[in-house]
């Protein structure tokens, strides 16, 4: 049975629908993540899921339950605000056990699932101290304990890492990852990095102004996207997408400022036919192949590896990866692909197949 499921879920307010008929299913022990640009509804979704916004229409379903007029704390859900939430004159230990004691736990449970938390996220030396004494990495395993005592069967994490420096992320998803694989509970997780996306989710769902617009594994997504904003959104630095038309005998495609043999799916179009040409900078690395000319405008380099910026004949931005040696700002490049690793849009961005 799965652990999460929505039937076609709607929320407005007012007249201004923010969650367009969402169907989606999560297992039982999935880390599944929610991920999409700021404003397409991700954390509307995710608090829906934990009761604090009422659906507007459809059905939701925890368990085999239907859930839509249950109070949260009858949900089996806990969540992780992006603001950790702790009580500033409670001590860890209290943070962690007050959903405990409002419930009226004994204190021997208490004390003993408090200790067990803080043993996955070593903060046993922190339990006697209050959150103005605790760095910010440290205060988000808090507010992460404090959802474990509980023991639900879905964490909800509504972007946790958002307020850490680079180096407590990077620490933190660890943290994250190593607790799904220990505990094995279903995780939901929203999140705009899609850094994180990609290394943490099992199932990613792509967002986009209140509507799904792909469901499956990050590599699944990054490898064959269905149409072209998923294709943009997942992947860093993104895909890039270059101008290109048919050619007059239907045998030819236009591009960057150079005519390559068309692929056999472009061969059904009309000549003249306007069509986006998608190619991630990693694959613009080759050793032989298609080849486009650039010149190099920028190179940030990444210890072993550079992502070169730069400017192609036609005017349109490119990105290449490179793995070797790098470019130099103003020199002349020669960047070579295979056709088979592109990836072919409609104007509109519908993905040809």
């Amino acid at each position: 049975m799965s652990q999460i499921r929505l039937d076609r879920v709607g929320k407005k307010y007012g007249a201004v629908e923010v969650l367009h008929d969402i169907s989606l299913t999560i297992e039982r022990g999935e880390f599944t993540v929610f991920v999409g640009p700021s404003g397409c509804g991700k954390s509307t979704l995710l608090r829906s899921i934990a009761g604090l916004e009422a659906i507007s229409s459809g059905d939701l379903h925890i368990g085999g339950k239907r859930m839509n007029d249950t109070e949260p704390s009858q949900r089996g859900v806990a969540m992780v605000f992006q603001s950790y939430a702790l009580y500033p004159h409670m001590t860890v230990a209290e943070n962690m056990s007050f959903g405990l004691r409002m419930a009226h736990r004994p204190k021997a449970e208490i004390d003993g699932k408090v200790r067990h938390a803080a043993s996955i996220l070593q903060l046993d030396a922190l339990l006697d101290r209050k959150p103005a004494a605790l760095s910010g990495g440290q205060r988000q395993r808090v507010a992460i304990g404090r959802a474990i005592v509980r023991n639900p069967d879905v964490f909800l994490f509504d972007e946790p890492l958002s307020n850490l420096d680079a180096e407590l992320r990077v620490q933190t998803r660890v943290e994250i990852a190593k607790l799904h694989q220990s505990l094995g509970n279903t995780i939901v997780y929203v999140t705009h990095d899609q850094t994180e996306a990609m290394t943490l989710a099992q199932k990613i769902v792509v967002l986009r102004a209140g509507r799904v617009e792909q469901v499956g594994p990050p590599m699944a997504l990054y490898d064959d996207p269905d149409n072209a904003f998923v294709a943009g959104f997942i992947g860093s630095p993104r895909m890039n997408f270059l101008t290109a038309s048919v050619g007059a005998d239907g045998r030819m495609l236009r591009f960057g400022g150079v005519e390559a043999e068309a692929p056999p799916l472009v061969r059904a179009l009309d000549p003249g036919d306007s069509l986006r040409l998608g190619i991630r900078p990693e694959h613009l690395d080759e050793a032989a192949g298609i080849a486009l000319p650039a010149r190099a405008e920028v190179v940030e380099r990444l210890g072993s590896t550079a992502f070169v910026h730069g400017r192609l004949a036609t005017g349109e931005a490119i990105v290449a990866e490179r793995r070797e040696a790098a470019a130099r700002p103003g020199e002349d490049l020669t960047l070579r692909f295979d056709m088979r690793k592109a990836r072919l849009f409609t104007a509109d961005g519908a993905r040809l197949r």
